[in-house]
């Protein structure tokens, strides 16, 4: 059990013996005002204090360890009905049968000495007690209910900062300076060798740079339009790297259609060329996949692998397309899609699939 449960638990315990604690001490002041004092009725009302600690405590532990809250209105309203009227019914029955003996016995004293309980009296008792507890368990139930909803509210807040902390982080890697400053180096060479292909390398670098910057304006997009983008990358990279990258691509036309978080391919493309290309020193090839397979859009990106197991490639870019598509390194339920990173001999296997 966790420090925080614990500590929650023995909160619980310390406010529910002060709240029966005080409904104890104003039933003896109410008996004593409108009946005597009589020590049958003291013995009434500790009974039933303590009945309704107990049965409360108890209610309360149904409805954790059963999950009660996470119900719908008519399975929660009907099981805490249920439990008010057995939990009530079980007070008064160990009130009756610790009083009638003591009255017996004239250990207490009541009016009369005798203790009634006609079938009218009985049920009167168990509607009184059943009130109360049943006020209780609405209290409780609400405040639950509350507390769930600021938890999931702050759960949704956190998750909504992280992925902006996220996207923000991969929006930084996408305009990485060394990126930049090869591609301007690389250009500035090529204005006076080749003036055409310089002015082919602006169109292909300012693309790339304007869906960097407008990337989180809009929802996901097709693959044809993540495509066409990551053509411009490749483009740009293919000049610094000249034949050190060896790109062969393998696209169903009828995947072009299907769709996929902005930047999901491109990222899975930057990520083979850093960590795959750029450090082999001969370069290598790049394998790119897309088809559709049973409603999911499967895209495999594969690449030499790293010498070095720390440069594997789970950075940034992947940790946001994770967020993206909520989803981690094994399926998920609740996400739309897998992804997984796996090392394949000698080479590294980045493999998306999203459910469309």
């Amino acid at each position: 059990m966790s420090e925080k449960r614990t500590a929650r638990d023995t909160g619980f315990w310390w406010a529910n013996a002060g709240l029966w604690s005080g409904y104890l001490g104003w039933s003896l002041g109410m008996g004593i005002a409108y009946l005597g004092n009589w020590s049958g009725g003291t013995l009434i009302y500790v009974m039933v204090a303590l009945g309704l600690f107990a049965g409360s405590a108890l209610i309360r532990a149904l409805a954790l360890r059963h999950a009660w809250l996470q119900r719908d209105l008519l399975g929660l309203t009907w099981r805490m009905t249920l439990a008010v009227v057995i939990v009530a019914a079980a007070i008064q029955l160990a009130t009756a049968a610790v009083l009638l003996p003591a009255v017996a016995w004239d250990w207490v004293k009541l009016p009369g000495q005798r203790a009634l309980y006609s079938p009218i009296d009985t049920f009167n008792y168990w509607l009184r007690t059943a009130i109360v507890l049943g006020v209780w368990c609405a209290l409780w139930t609400g405040r639950r209910a509350l507390q769930r909803a600021r938890h999931s509210e702050m759960a949704q807040l956190r998750a909504e900062a992280q992925r902006a902390t996220l996207e923000h982080q991969a929006l930084r890697a996408r305009l990485n300076p060394h990126f930049v400053f090869n591609a301007l180096n690389n250009l500035r060479a090529l204005i006076n060798e080749d003036p055409a292909r310089a002015r082919d390398m602006v169109t292909h670098l300012s693309s790339t740079l304007r869906h960097a910057l407008v990337h989180t304006d809009g929802g996901w997009v097709t693959l044809a339009e993540e495509w066409r983008v990551v053509q411009d990358y490749l483009a740009v990279e293919s000049i610094h790297y000249e034949d050190r990258l060896r790109v062969h691509t393998d696209i169903e036309p009828a995947a072009l259609s299907a769709r996929l978080p902005p930047m999901a391919l491109q990222l899975l493309v930057e990520n083979a060329i850093k960590h795959g290309i750029a450090v082999h020193p001969g370069g290598g090839e790049l394998h790119l996949r897309a088809y559709l397979e049973g409603g999911r859009l499967r895209v495999e990106v594969d690449n030499p692998a790293a010498h070095d197991a720390g440069s594997e490639g789970h950075g940034i870019g992947l940790a946001y397309l994770r967020a993206q598509i909520g989803i981690d390194a094994v399926p998920s339920p609740s996400g739309r899609g897998t992804f997984l990173l796996e090392r394949q001999g000698e080479r590294m296997l980045a493999r998306l699939e999203v459910q469309q």
